[in-house]
């Protein structure tokens, strides 16, 4: 397959848009870095990362004849029987993990009440002035869910959205712990820059659905990337009403990644 040339932002940036581009996941992506790309001082002489990338050839499978297929499954169906009932009794931890961690999801949220709302846009304009981010336009609402969604427009932005959200990540919880030093009850605060939320979570629901098609494909259980609870949530959704895949989280903070299991009929 032929060469796509990708830019972005960051080399990050880059690769999650070729991901997307070719339909494939990190491990059957093939690439090279034309220009690692650089953030500049305040936003002069940036330059954009680039690179060069396309799908990874699959190899071909081996052609089992059907003879040998025969033996084989009669060799296989002794292991098998042997592994239903440990596959069931793995199946029904999972089952119950998943829905231990949605449980834990299902907090209520307490109204967010306007002091909270104005302490938290206080601290991120500070935040962002002593990082030297120039003039940035704060515009806080409060969501579908009833958190306290807080938006930052300006220049450069990428530099506050950090290596996958990273910065972002870090920003968003600081403000969190603002907002319940504030108020008794539970509050939650969601930050936000050009859309990255959004386009982050349409990468990682493609990434989902690849990594369940792999998992159907191979028979195989894929451990994903570490990612933190809110991406964790996103797959363990995006997989949810899929009833050949199961999903749970393994590893602890900040490692914990998400595992896809084929469920076995």
């Amino acid at each position: 397959m032929d060469y796509i040339t990708v830019s972005a932002k960051t080399l990050d940036d880059a690769i999650t848009e070729a991901l997307i581009q070719l339909g494939v996941t990190s491990d059957r992506l093939d690439y090279e870095i034309i220009e690692k790309g650089s953030a500049g001082f305040l936003g002069i002489g940036m330059k954009q990362a680039v690179i060069k990338a396309r799908k990874k050839e699959e190899e071909k499978p081996v052609e089992i004849e059907v003879e040998e297929k025969k033996e084989e499954e009669k060799k296989e169906d002794k292991k098998e029987k042997r592994k239903e009932e440990k596959q069931a009794k793995h199946e029904k931890r999972v089952k119950n993990d998943k829905k231990k961690s949605y449980a834990k999801e299902e907090i209520k949220l307490d109204k967010v009440e306007e002091d909270t709302m104005k302490a938290c846009e206080k601290f991120i304009a500070d935040v962002l002035k002593a990082m030297n981010m120039g003039e940035v336009k704060i515009v806080s609402e409060i969501d579908e869910e009833g958190a306290l969604f807080i938006n930052m427009e300006g220049d450069d932005m990428g530099i506050l959205i950090g290596k996958r959200g990273q910065t972002l990540d870090s920003l968003q919880y600081l403000t969190n712990r603002v907002a319940n030093k504030m108020q008794e009850g539970y509050v939650r605060v969601k930050l936000d820059t050009e859309d990255y939320r959004r386009r982050r979570k349409e990468t990682l629901e493609n990434l989902a659905k690849n990594i369940s098609s792999k998992v159907k494909r191979t028979r195989r259980t894929v451990s994903l990337e570490p990612m933190n609870p809110y991406e964790r949530r996103i797959i363990h959704s995006a997989l949810q009403s899929d009833p050949a895949v199961s999903t749970h989280s393994e590893g602890e903070e900040p490692y914990r990644r998400v595992v896809v299991t084929l469920v076995r009929r």
